[in-house]
């Protein structure tokens, strides 16, 4: 970690602190016939300067044989995108069982990723929450991205960068989406825990995704992956 100054020296390009967006997850499956809509919705709220989208992909339609058209496997699936949408169902819903289109807002509401009403009220019902947390994300002359996070919080959290696809057009050729074009916005591909947040000012430095990620967003999330406490894309 390096001091205050030090990194403002550095910074070069910074998402500021203030207006903290509101976090928005779909869960979804190229194999999954409901799901294009919420996909092409999700690519409307990853333009919204209010709004951090995340596309995860299942893993639960994969095996799945849909007639003649057989069965898919989606490209972006992994089961720890799986997991990760079983626990908000526990923390949220209080069941284990998942479905898609399913978009989580903030990790504390959930609704049907077509359902555009639904999702906007609960988008609008979560931007009233009083801010947990400020988030400060910056490229630094290196390259690298420098992190401030301060406030408060009642509970242990930790600071998350998830690695994204920006957007990627996929041939579908096998189960319920069978001979159709989709198209994904900021699928994720990768999450690292950067480290712990309890409170008060600290700073973090992490180098860029590497691989095949675009780009980045960070999340501060209480632990045990509860509410999202703040968010913001990594500047390009």
């Amino acid at each position: 970690m390096r001091s205050t100054a030090t990194l403002a020296a550095l910074m070069i390009s910074a998402t500021p602190a203030a207006a903290e967006p509101t976090v928005v997850e779909l869960f979804t499956s190229q194999s999954c016939y409901s799901c294009p809509p919420a996909e092409a919705y999700l690519g409307e709220l990853a333009e919204r300067a209010d709004v951090v989208a995340l596309e995860w992909h299942v893993d639960y339609w994969d095996d799945l044989i849909y007639g003649f058209a057989g069965r898919w496997q989606d490209v972006f699936s992994d089961p720890a995108h799986t997991e990760r949408q079983r626990v908000y169902n526990l923390q949220i819903r209080g069941v284990p069982n998942v479905y898609t289109p399913q978009m989580v807002i903030d990790g504390r509401l959930e609704a049907v990723g077509s359902r555009v009403a639904q999702v906007d009220a609960a988008i609008t019902e979560a931007g009233r929450a009083a801010d947990e947390a400020s988030l400060s994300v910056a490229r630094t002359a290196n390259a690298s991205i420098a992190i401030t996070v301060d406030g408060q919080t009642d509970a242990p959290a930790s600071v998350w960068m998830v690695h994204l696809l920006d957007h990627r057009v996929t041939e579908v050729e096998g189960g319920e989406n069978n001979g159709r074009t989709l198209t994904n916005h900021n699928v994720v591909v990768g999450a690292e825990r950067l480290g712990a947040w309890s409170g008060g000012t600290a700073e973090f430095t992490a180098a860029r995704p590497s691989g095949t990620a675009d780009r980045c967003a960070i999340l501060v999330q209480a632990d045990d992956q509860g509410p999202i406490l703040a968010a913001a894309y990594c500047p390009g």
